[in-house]
C-alpha cells in the first residue's frame, strides 16, 4: 500500500538510540485459540519494541487481537509462539511493575471501599509505612482531581471519576509499564479529553512506559509517540508510525495542525483498506 513519503515509519523491533534493552520486546508473537480444525489465530507473528518512557498507541478494528496482546503484556496469558520480555526478562506472569487499566471501570473498583480505600489497595503488602501510604494516596487523589471525594464510594461517583480512581490506583503502585485497554471509550467527550491530558501529563512526569489500546484514531494520534496499526483476522502489523507532534499538546490546536490531519487520513486509509 502507498504510504506518504513524509510518514515517519519505525521499523519493527527498533529501539531508541543509546538504549541497549527496550522496555518491551515482542518477538514473533502469535496467539492461537483451539486446536486442529477449530484452531483460530488471533494474532500472527508480531514483532516490535517499546522504548523506555514511550507512549505507544495501538489501533485496529475489532478482531485484530488488541486486548489479547495486552493480556500477553500483562502476563495474564502466554503466547502460543514467540517471546514477550520486559526489561530484558521473559514475562511469565503478573508483576507490580506492570499495571493494567480496564475499560470497565465499574467492575474494576471494589464497591465496599471508598476512593481512599480503592487507591490504598495497590499499596497494601508493600514496605511503605502507614504515613507514607497515606501521603501517596492523597498525592494521587489530588493529581487526579479526587481530593474532594476520597471518602465517597464508587456508586457515588460519575463514570469519569470512577475511571480516575482506577488510574490513580494503578499509578499508586508506581509501575514501570502502564497498560490501558480502551480506558476512555465509555466516557463523554469532555471527560475523555480531560483524562487524556491528565494521563499524558502524569506518565511523562514519571517517565512511565505506556501501551494504550483504542478504537479512536484521533485519540491514538493525540496521545501517542508512536501508533501501531493492526490488521484483523489475524492481527498483524500494517504500519508502525512515529508521531512528530511536539508536547505538550492541546485538545483544540493540536487536532487542527496539518500534520495531525495528515496522520489521521493515513491511519484511516490503512484501516479502511483492511
Amino acid at each position: 500500500m502507498f504510504m506518504d513519503p513524509d510518514t515517519h515509519l519505525i521499523p519493527s523491533g527498533s529501539a531508541a538510540a543509546g538504549e541497549s534493552v527496550a522496555a518491551l520486546d515482542i518477538q514473533g508473537v502469535s496467539m492461537v485459540f483451539g486446536r486442529g480444525d477449530a484452531a483460530h489465530t488471533v494474532i500472527d507473528r508480531l514483532d516490535f519494541q517499546v522504548r523506555h518512557g514511550e507512549f505507544l498507541c495501538i489501533v485496529g478494528a475489532s478482531g485484530c487481537g488488541k486486548t489479547t496482546l495486552l493480556r500477553l503484556l500483562a502476563g495474564l496469558a502466554s503466547p502460543t509462539h514467540g517471546a514477550v520480555s520486559f526489561l530484558g526478562g521473559a514475562i511469565k506472569g503478573p508483576s507490580r511493575d506492570r499495571a493494567i487499566v480496564f475499560q470497565d471501570y465499574g467492575r474494576a473498583l471494589l464497591p465496599w471501599r471508598t476512593v481512599y480505600g480503592n487507591i490504598s489497595l495497590a499499596l497494601e503488602n508493600t514496605p511503605l509505612g502507614k504515613r507514607q501510604r497515606h501521603e501517596r494516596i492523597l498525592e494521587l487523589a489530588n493529581k487526579m482531581g479526587l481530593a474532594h471525594a476520597v471518602d465517597r464510594y464508587p456508586d457515588q461517583l460519575s463514570g469519569g471519576m470512577q475511571q480516575r480512581v482506577q488510574i490513580a490506583r494503578c499509578l499508586a503502585q508506581d509501575p514501570k509499564l502502564l497498560l490501558m485497554d480502551e480506558p476512555f471509550g465509555a466516557l463523554d467527550a469532555i471527560t475523555r479529553q480531560s483524562l487524556q491530558d491528565e494521563v499524558a501529563r502524569l506518565t511523562r512526569e514519571h517517565r512511565t512506559t505506556v501501551v494504550f489500546i483504542t478504537h479512536d484514531l484521533e485519540e491514538a494520534i493525540y496521545l501517542g509517540d508512536r501508533v501501531i496499526v493492526l490488521a484483523a483476522n489475524p492481527g498483524r502489523i500494517l504500519a508502525d508510525i512515529a508521531i512528530p507532534i511536539s508536547r505538550p499538546r492541546n485538545q483544540l490546536t493540536t487536532r487542527e495542525e496539518p500534520v495531525f490531519l495528515d496522520l489521521r487520513h493515513q491511519v484511516y486509509g490503512l484501516l479502511e483498506g483492511h
